[in-house]
């Protein structure tokens, strides 16, 4: 018998077939884009990504005939609530985390109860907007879908109960909403109450990895699915990329190097609130039964190596694709072996904790005309990596230590950008032999709900194999030790122009 994982995101839906032991079966997926929408609106053609998710099912069960599947769970993007109508139907498009309408409800919800009391129920962040900023748009804005609907559901919950099961939503992504009680893994009836909504709205609650039904036999036959095929409950994509990489225990974390970069760090208790608010990080839950992450991003990330292979060097960029080669491969390879004298604030895209929500501006100092291009691309990397520095330092004074990072994402193929990581953060950090973590996360949380394997930490032994970890060298951190008091106190004085004038100047 084999694993589904199916992974529901902003521009695409994915999906992938392991065996018990983790073979490779097959996988599959299909893209789609932003719906029409009026300015400053983010919508996702609800439809449109229900048909893809089918699409995908579809053709992965029709490549695992001679190992069918067992049981499926889902993994979703976080904040994006659809409307349900009391026979299933959906009403609405997806409004995604980007779409800052409704966010006025927040601050009032903020005003209402206080920054630290807010941050004490919820683990989120002054500033972040989760689901809750859409659902009060859509009641102060479409009132009659509002009242109408019988739900507001998650996406994770969506497709499983479209497949024939239940809507609920797991806590890893309620934990995405702004409106779940992290301490007692429930919805909030003060946060509720003071934004005037009502939790019969909301799906029920459960933790990740709870069966909650069946594929149904007319969709089974549609999707090429065998019958009764369980479907377990999943959750918010990142937990689950976490699990897919191993980062199962206390003290471990995820790096996922994209076009945005991601940190995970997995602990096993909540830390003391007024600490994790003081530090500018937040909490939410795990997919794992009693962990909890805080989630640090930062959208410039590999954005940045795009940005320069497509304004700077376009031209070579096609040439070297026409040799069927990565041009960021062949500008990584120009980067030197030792730290360079730049110093590059990382803030050229939305960036989230530690700094969500301010205004520091992107730039490069100390540009020479002697400067290479090679030193350039690394004082890049080097600027993005000092985000995440500054964001452990940070997770250490809230009681969090990070002992090892597990990476994944296309900039974790690079050798060179993973040393140059592990030499700044002053961790060691270990790659995977893991295609997709997301789905490979989903999977896992498949086959613990269905029995297959005994524990997340069983399914964790079986399936992922570390194929390289990279040790920091300890004269380059002692040298990045130094540049990150520098970049630092250059933050420090930006976010003090930024209170003062009310901007970065």
């Amino acid at each position: 018998m084999s694993l589904l994982g199916i992974d529901v995101g902003t521009s695409g839906a994915r999906a992938l077939a392991i065996s018990i032991e983790g073979r490779l079966l097959a996988e599959a997926s299909r893209e789609y884009s932003l719906a029409p929408a009026a300015s400053g609106a983010y919508e996702l053609d609800s439809e449109r990504v229900w048909a893809a998710i089918r699409e995908v099912i579809a053709e992965v069960a029709a490549r695992t005939k001679q190992d069918p599947i067992h049981a499926l769970s889902v993994t979703s993007m976080g904040e994006v609530i659809v409307p349900l109508s009391a026979d299933g139907r959906i009403l609405s498009q997806g409004i995604l985390s980007a779409d800052q309408r409704g966010s006025h409800c927040v601050r009032a919800v903020e005003q209402k109860l206080g920054r630290e009391r807010l941050f004490e129920i919820t683990g989120s962040l002054p500033g972040s907007t989760g689901s809750l900023s859409k659902l009060c748009w859509l009641r102060d804005n479409k009132p009659a879908l509002f009242e109408g609907a019988w739900r507001f559901v998650l996406w994770s919950g969506l497709v499983s109960y479209l497949l024939g099961g239940a809507s609920t939503c797991d806590y890893s992504l309620a934990s995405r909403t702004l409106l779940f009680d992290l301490a007692q893994k429930r919805w909030s009836s003060e946060v509720l109450h003071a934004s005037g909504l009502l939790p019969l709205k909301l799906p029920d609650l459960a933790p990740a990895g709870t069966s909650v039904g069946i594929v149904s036999a007319p969709l089974a036959r549609e999707l090429s699915l065998p019958a009764g095929v369980r479907i377990i409950l999943g959750g918010y994509d990142l937990s689950c990329s976490a699990l897919g990489l191993g980062v199962v225990e206390g003290g471990m974390a995820m790096y996922l190097l994209g076009n945005s970069i991601f940190m995970l760090p997995t602990f096993n208790a909540i830390p003391l609130t007024s600490l994790m608010l003081s530090q500018g990080l937040d909490m939410a839950c795990h997919v794992l039964p009693g962990a909890f992450v805080s989630v640090l991003y930062n959208q410039s990330g590999g954005a940045v190596l795009r940005w320069f292979a497509d304004t700077l060097v376009p031209l070579e960029k096609r040439e070297v694709q026409k040799r069927g080669l990565s041009v960021y491969t062949e500008l990584l390879a120009e980067m030197p072996e030792e730290p360079t004298e730049l110093m590059v604030l990382p803030y050229f895209a939305q960036a989230g904790p530690p700094h969500l929500g301010d205004r520091v501006p992107g730039g490069v100092l100390g540009l020479l005309t002697s400067t290479t291009r090679g030193e350039l691309i690394k004082a890049l990397l080097e600027g993005v990596t000092y985000h995440f520095a500054e964001g452990q330092e940070r997770l250490q004074r809230a009681g969090i230590s990070i002992k090892g990072y597990r990476a994944a994402g296309g900039g974790a193929r690079s050798d060179r950008w993973l040393q140059l990581s592990a030499d700044i953060l002053g961790t060691p950090i270990e790659r995977p032999q893991v295609g997709d973590p997301a789905m490979m996360g989903a999977a896992m949380v498949a086959g613990v709900g269905s029995g297959a394997y005994a524990s997340f930490e069983e399914a964790v032994k079986m399936l992922v194999r570390v194929e390289r970890r990279f040790e920091p060298h300890p004269q380059r951190s002692a040298l990045y030790r130094a540049q990150m008091e520098r970049y630092q106190k250059m933050i420090s004085a930006l976010r003090e122009q930024e209170m003062v004038t009310g901007g970065p100047g």
